[in-house]
Protein backbone atom coordinates (compact mmCIF):
# COMPACT_ATOMS: atom_id res chain seq x y z
CA UNK A 1 0.00 0.00 0.00
CA UNK A 2 2.90 2.35 0.73
CA UNK A 3 4.30 1.82 -2.75
CA UNK A 4 0.86 2.44 -4.26
CA UNK A 5 0.67 5.73 -2.34
CA UNK A 6 4.12 6.67 -3.66
CA UNK A 7 2.99 5.85 -7.21
CA UNK A 8 -0.08 8.08 -6.89
CA UNK A 9 2.05 10.86 -5.39
CA UNK A 10 4.60 10.65 -8.21
CA UNK A 11 1.86 10.61 -10.86
CA UNK A 12 0.47 13.81 -9.34
CA UNK A 13 3.91 15.41 -9.19
CA UNK A 14 4.41 14.54 -12.87
CA UNK A 15 1.08 16.23 -13.72
CA UNK A 16 2.23 19.35 -11.87
CA UNK A 17 5.63 19.31 -13.59
CA UNK A 18 7.52 18.90 -10.29
CA UNK A 19 9.12 15.67 -11.46
CA UNK A 20 9.58 14.33 -14.97
CA UNK A 21 10.16 10.87 -16.32
CA UNK A 22 8.87 7.36 -16.01
CA UNK A 23 7.00 6.71 -12.75
CA UNK A 24 8.08 3.05 -12.64
CA UNK A 25 11.74 4.12 -12.88
CA UNK A 26 11.20 6.73 -10.16
CA UNK A 27 9.64 4.11 -7.89
CA UNK A 28 12.58 1.79 -8.46
CA UNK A 29 15.05 4.59 -7.74
CA UNK A 30 13.07 5.59 -4.59
CA UNK A 31 12.31 9.14 -5.79
CA UNK A 32 8.98 9.04 -3.95
CA UNK A 33 10.88 8.96 -0.66
CA UNK A 34 12.19 12.45 -1.38
CA UNK A 35 8.62 13.74 -1.13
CA UNK A 36 7.02 11.25 1.30
CA UNK A 37 9.74 10.56 3.88
CA UNK A 38 7.34 8.84 6.27
CA UNK A 39 5.38 5.65 6.05
CA UNK A 40 1.82 5.42 4.83
CA UNK A 41 0.59 4.54 8.30
CA UNK A 42 1.03 2.67 11.54
CA UNK A 43 -0.94 0.82 14.17
CA UNK A 44 -2.85 2.78 16.80
CA UNK A 45 -3.32 1.20 20.19
CA UNK A 46 -1.93 1.73 23.64
CA UNK A 47 0.68 4.07 22.18
CA UNK A 48 0.39 6.56 19.32
CA UNK A 49 2.77 4.45 17.25
CA UNK A 50 1.77 1.06 18.58
CA UNK A 51 4.12 -1.88 18.16
CA UNK A 52 3.29 -5.05 16.27
CA UNK A 53 4.00 -3.99 12.71
CA UNK A 54 6.78 -6.57 12.41
CA UNK A 55 6.47 -9.95 14.05
CA UNK A 56 8.52 -13.13 13.71
CA UNK A 57 6.07 -14.55 11.14
CA UNK A 58 5.74 -11.35 9.04
CA UNK A 59 7.96 -10.16 6.18
CA UNK A 60 11.30 -8.62 7.18
CA UNK A 61 11.98 -4.91 6.76
CA UNK A 62 12.97 -3.76 3.30
CA UNK A 63 16.41 -2.06 3.51
CA UNK A 64 15.71 0.58 0.81
CA UNK A 65 15.28 4.29 1.62
CA UNK A 66 11.76 5.13 2.64
CA UNK A 67 10.93 1.46 3.11
CA UNK A 68 13.35 0.55 5.90
CA UNK A 69 11.54 2.88 8.32
CA UNK A 70 7.99 1.71 7.63
CA UNK A 71 6.20 0.86 10.85
CA UNK A 72 4.22 -2.04 9.44
CA UNK A 73 5.02 -4.89 7.11
CA UNK A 74 2.24 -7.27 7.97
CA UNK A 75 -1.21 -8.11 6.72
CA UNK A 76 -3.81 -5.86 8.30
CA UNK A 77 -6.44 -7.96 10.09
CA UNK A 78 -10.01 -7.58 11.29
CA UNK A 79 -10.33 -5.10 14.20
CA UNK A 80 -6.87 -3.59 13.68
CA UNK A 81 -6.82 0.18 14.10
CA UNK A 82 -4.35 1.87 11.77
CA UNK A 83 -3.57 5.28 10.37
CA UNK A 84 -3.66 6.22 6.71
CA UNK A 85 -1.47 9.27 6.25
CA UNK A 86 -0.02 9.89 2.82
CA UNK A 87 1.77 13.19 2.52
CA UNK A 88 3.93 15.32 0.30
CA UNK A 89 6.81 17.49 1.49
CA UNK A 90 9.06 19.84 -0.42
CA UNK A 91 12.25 19.45 1.56
CA UNK A 92 14.89 22.16 1.68
CA UNK A 93 17.74 19.98 0.41
CA UNK A 94 15.90 19.57 -2.88
CA UNK A 95 16.60 23.23 -3.63
CA UNK A 96 20.34 22.69 -3.49
CA UNK A 97 20.31 19.37 -5.31
CA UNK A 98 22.39 17.97 -2.44
CA UNK A 99 20.94 15.07 -0.49
CA UNK A 100 22.18 14.81 3.11
CA UNK A 101 25.23 12.57 3.58
CA UNK A 102 23.33 9.89 5.48
CA UNK A 103 20.91 9.45 2.57
CA UNK A 104 21.03 6.97 -0.23
CA UNK A 105 22.37 8.57 -3.41
CA UNK A 106 19.31 9.78 -5.29
CA UNK A 107 19.07 10.52 -8.99
CA UNK A 108 17.81 14.09 -8.82
CA UNK A 109 17.59 14.36 -12.61
CA UNK A 110 13.86 13.56 -12.26
CA UNK A 111 13.29 16.57 -9.99
CA UNK A 112 12.33 20.00 -11.36
CA UNK A 113 14.13 22.15 -8.77
CA UNK A 114 12.87 25.46 -10.18
CA UNK A 115 9.25 24.36 -10.09
CA UNK A 116 9.65 23.05 -6.53
CA UNK A 117 11.18 26.40 -5.55
CA UNK A 118 8.00 28.09 -6.84
CA UNK A 119 5.78 25.78 -4.77
CA UNK A 120 7.90 26.25 -1.65
CA UNK A 121 7.03 29.95 -1.66
CA UNK A 122 3.49 28.90 -0.67
CA UNK A 123 3.72 25.46 0.93
CA UNK A 124 6.37 23.16 2.35
CA UNK A 125 4.18 20.11 2.69
CA UNK A 126 0.97 18.50 3.79
CA UNK A 127 -0.08 15.33 5.56
CA UNK A 128 -3.59 14.67 6.82
CA UNK A 129 -4.02 11.56 8.90
CA UNK A 130 -7.06 9.33 9.12
CA UNK A 131 -7.53 6.63 11.72
CA UNK A 132 -9.51 3.60 10.58
CA UNK A 133 -10.88 0.48 12.21
CA UNK A 134 -10.66 -2.56 9.94
CA UNK A 135 -14.09 -4.20 9.73
CA UNK A 136 -15.48 -7.27 7.97
CA UNK A 137 -16.83 -5.02 5.19
CA UNK A 138 -13.78 -2.74 4.80
CA UNK A 139 -13.09 -0.04 7.34
CA UNK A 140 -14.73 2.56 9.53
CA UNK A 141 -13.09 5.98 9.40
CA UNK A 142 -12.83 7.04 13.04
CA UNK A 143 -11.54 10.49 12.09
CA UNK A 144 -14.23 11.33 9.54
CA UNK A 145 -15.41 14.42 11.39
CA UNK A 146 -12.28 16.57 11.31
CA UNK A 147 -11.45 19.49 9.00
CA UNK A 148 -10.21 18.56 5.52
CA UNK A 149 -10.64 21.54 3.24
CA UNK A 150 -8.09 24.36 3.19
CA UNK A 151 -10.70 26.80 4.52
CA UNK A 152 -11.75 24.47 7.35
CA UNK A 153 -8.16 23.71 8.36
CA UNK A 154 -7.21 27.40 8.37
CA UNK A 155 -10.30 28.24 10.44
CA UNK A 156 -9.50 25.46 12.90
CA UNK A 157 -5.87 26.60 13.19
CA UNK A 158 -7.11 30.14 13.91
CA UNK A 159 -9.42 28.84 16.65
CA UNK A 160 -12.58 29.60 14.68
CA UNK A 161 -15.63 27.43 14.08
CA UNK A 162 -14.89 25.49 10.92
CA UNK A 163 -18.22 23.81 10.28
Amino acid sequence: MHLLAERILLEGLVELGLVTGNVDEMLEKRIGFLFMPHGLGHFIGLDTHDCGGYLSHTPKRNPLPGLKNLRCGRTIELNNVVTIEPGCYFREFLLTGQTPKDFFEFDLSYVNIEKIREYMKEICGVRLEDVVLVTEDGCENLSHDIPRTVDDIEACMAGKDWK
